[in-house]
């Protein structure tokens, strides 16, 4: 399954800087379109986890618009730097949650 050779299929949602399941445990399975083959498993988040991921990001927003542009351009290279480092990792999970090839992606 892909879950095991893709680092960027998680299993939880990313609220607070922290990876969390669902409460109650529910999932949804994450399919290719194209072949119906079973890509991984991740958590489906309800109305308690979307609560609490609207409640981190507006505590995390206080803190971060005191950051001067130039702290922000910093972190905007790195994560550049970060999705071209992964970029064929990336276009592989993207284009088989699409049905695609990477070539016609």
């Amino acid at each position: 399954m892909l879950q095991k050779t893709n680092p960027f299929l998680r299993e939880g949602n990313l609220i607070g800087g922290d990876w969390v399941g669902a409460d109650g445990g529910a999932t949804l399975d994450v399919v290719n379109p194209a072949t119906c083959k079973k890509l991984g498993t991740v958590a489906k988040a309800g109305r308690a986890e979307t609560k609490r991921a609207i409640e981190a990001a507006q505590a995390a927003f206080v803190e971060f618009r005191r950051t001067s542009a130039l702290d922000r351009s910093k972190l905007l290279r790195k994560l550049h730097d970060a999705i071209m480092d992964n970029s064929q990792a990336l276009a592989e999970l993207l284009t088989l949650e699409q049905g695609k090839s990477l070539a016609e992606a």
